[in-house]
């Protein structure tokens, strides 16, 4: 699947783009995301059911198992409009965890669960990391050990998303610790109901329904494994990949609607007389966040196409993360210096992107943890 690189949207792709940014506007208005932030279960089940019927939870789900078929670069089009429009739902999470039943799913596994989630009629969360926040191997320390009925998972995963409204948890655990870690972990499906499980909600900058999660001692049948015994990291590898990506998708999202409000303020909002929008140094600002958003839209996009193809793209996916993180972070901190006293106050939209940009950096490899990665790609 090589070909030349095309990174124009396609005719399905745009209107998928106009929908998507029509019904958020309507259904999903920002008095909608401000009371989901308060809101313990972290999304509209009404909602949920139209975004559904929509296709978009079967987005990425073959068309043999209820799905529409749609590719890595389709996602990350409707990841924009999400983002742009700060949805609150499980979304996110549940997309992402539908990577590792494609990748190394049983058919029965399949044949149950994906078109339950193209339904909406299935929620995830992915449970991977731990109190050393890290996405790496040896920052699993959760404990699987198998017996007789199946699998017994002991510990503590942190910065859990949309554990809350969960129906199952794709939990990342050790199943054995005398061989190094990446050799040595396994990827369950687990009951959100199971006996042992608790869920406790931690409180964070963009109430973006993070969670801990504790296991003690829960029980898992054999068959919710997917994939290999001790051969679950190069899936949870291919799914960070596509993870900070799409992550970085929510991104462009989020700070296209800043760039595009900040010009439209600038040429309203009169001082001295005039526009602030004709005053040199607004202008540099806006220039550069415009410049900044539309380099790492290519990188992001770039790293896409790689994925869609299947082709190799470790160095790619970390240099979008890393870059895309911190401009969406910069373009949100010129946002509130632009708009000044009102873009600091809570009624004001500003602030619930200037909020989701520092939570977003972190999530899959912050920037310096990103850089870290491509050095070691490129053989330092």
């Amino acid at each position: 699947m090589g070909g030349s690189m095309n990174l124009d949207f396609t005719e399905e792709q745009e209107i998928l783009r106009r929908t998507a940014r029509d019904f958020l506007a309507k259904e999903f208005p920002k008095t909608l995301v401000r009371e989901m932030e308060e809101d313990a279960s972290g999304f509209r089940a009404d909602i949920w059911k139209k975004m559904a019927e929509l296709g978009w939870m079967g987005l990425i789900v073959p068309e043999d198992y209820d799905g529409i078929g749609g590719g890595f670069i389709d996602l990350l089009v409707l990841l924009e409009e999400t983002g742009r429009a700060c949805l609150v739902a499980p979304f996110f999470s549940t997309t992402i965890c539908t990577f590792p039943l494609l990748d190394a799913g049983s058919e029965d596994q399949k044949k149950i669960f994906l078109p339950r989630i193209a339904a909406g009629e299935e929620i995830f969360a992915l449970a991977l990391t731990e109190p050393t926040a890290s996405y790496d191997a040896a920052g699993v320390t959760t404990k699987a050990t198998g017996e007789k009925k199946g699998y017994l998972i002991n510990g503590t995963k942190l910065f859990v998303h949309d554990a809350q409204a969960a129906h199952h948890l794709l939990c990342v655990a050790r199943t054995n610790f005398q061989s190094p870690p990446e050799e040595g972990i396994s990827l369950f499906f687990v009951d959100a109901g199971s006996q042992g499980l608790k869920v406790v909600s931690l409180p964070t900058i963009a109430d973006d329904k993070q969670n801990e999660v504790v296991f003690d001692n829960v029980l898992v049948p054999e068959g919710n494994m997917i994939g290999e015994l001790n051969g679950g990291w190069p899936v949870v590898r291919r799914l960070l990949e596509r993870a900070s990506v799409a992550k970085c998708a929510e991104m462009i999202g989020g700070a296209d609607w800043v760039v595009e409000n900040c010009i439209a303020y600038a040429k309203e909002r009169v001082q001295f007389g005039k526009p602030i929008g004709s005053f040199g140094i607004i202008q540099h600002y806006l220039a550069q966040m415009w410049t900044e958003l539309g380099h790492a839209r290519w990188l992001v996009y770039y790293a896409g196409w790689l994925l869609d193809r299947g082709l190799p793209c470790a160095r790619e996916a970390a240099t979008a993360k890393a870059r895309m993180s911190e401009v969406y972070r910069h373009c949100t901190r010129m946002g509130v210096q632009i708009l000044g006293g009102i873009g600091t106050t809570r009624e004001h939209d500003m602030g619930l992107y200037y909020r989701r940009a520092r939570q977003a950096l972190p999530l899959f490899g912050s920037p310096d943890s990103c850089r870290e990665k491509l050095a070691h790609e490129i053989g330092l």
